[in-house]
Order: C-alpha cells, then structure tokens, then sequence
C-alpha cells in the first residue's frame, strides 16, 4: 500500500468512526483524508471505495493491536484479547463495531458483507489459535462479539462478565 494510500485509509477511518457512513460530506471526508479532492477521488473513486479503504484499514490495526505478541500461555492470552478489545473499544469506538455499522448502513453492498465476514473469520481463528480452542469452535468468538457489542451499555462491566465467560473455555 503506498503512502498516499495509507494517509487516505488512516483518515477515513476516523472520520467514518466519529461520523458514521452516512454523516460525514466529501469536503469532510477530504479534509479527514489530508489530501486533495482530486488525489481522494483518484484512489477511492465512489462513497463505497472509501468505506472499504477505511474498513481494511481498521481491519489490519484491529488485528495487529489485539493480537500481534500474545503470551503464549492460553490462560494469558485470553486475558491478553479481552483487556485488548475492551482498550480498542475504550479508544477506538464506544458504540460497538463498525464493520456491522458499514453493512447496516449499506445492508446490499456484497463488498461490505464480505469484509465483515473476512473481519469476523480472521479474529476468530487468531483468537482460537492463541488459546487453543479448536478452528471451527464459536464460543470464544461470541464472547468477544458480545463484548464488543454490550461495551456501549456496560464498558468495563461487559469486560468482567466477559472473562467469567471465557475462563471456562480454556480450562475445560
């Protein structure tokens, strides 16, 4: 990914993050981007490369900061991906996840449904990988999902039910 590119994606994001997908004009957009309309439009030429620049970015931080160096115990790496979730939903996003916002917002877009479920697959192998759950098992994948969803109502409570939740995942 060029520079350029990168810039675009990184401002997109956070401007659909604090706006959502339907708030945010181009000028907005333009501006979140740090670049020109005509250098915005060159490399996400429609609304919806936009919304896919700015969700593959999110998607690449996401994994990289919940679950780039987790301890290799299993008990220590779930602790590790809960208290990493509840820190990006406590920086990133306090109104749930935006992927689901995206497909919401544009419930027809096979893109968007697609990068969801890329999204969603990906954090639940990594996350069965690093406690060792097995691949096609979706407990853990629910517990992270609803914490990431409850965080807007309960924050760090939603964090400890989710713990009492998963510890009996990994210790049988």
């Amino acid at each position: 990914m060029s520079d350029t590119m990168q810039k675009i994606s990184t401002g997109l994001e956070r401007a659909f993050a604090a706006g959502g997908f339907a708030e945010p004009s181009v000028e907005t957009l333009r501006d979140a981007a740090g670049v020109s309309l005509r250098t915005l439009y060159k490399y996400t030429p429609s609304r919806g490369d936009m919304v896919l620049a700015a969700l593959e970015n999110r998607h690449r931080r996401y994994l990289a900061r919940v679950f780039d160096d987790l301890p290799e115990a299993s008990d220590a790496a779930l602790d590790a991906i809960l208290d990493r979730v509840a820190d990006w939903m406590r920086t990133e996003t306090s109104h749930g996840c935006l992927f689901h916002a995206a497909v919401a917002a544009d419930p027809a877009s096979p893109a968007l449904r697609d990068l969801l479920e890329r999204h969603k697959a990906e954090v639940a192998a990594r996350a069965n990988a690093a406690c060792g759950l097995p691949p096609e098992d979706l407990a853990l994948t629910l517990v992270i999902e609803g914490l990431t969803q409850t965080w807007p109502l309960a924050s760090d409570a939603a964090l400890d039910a989710s713990r009492r939740l998963a510890r009996p995942l990994i210790t049988g």
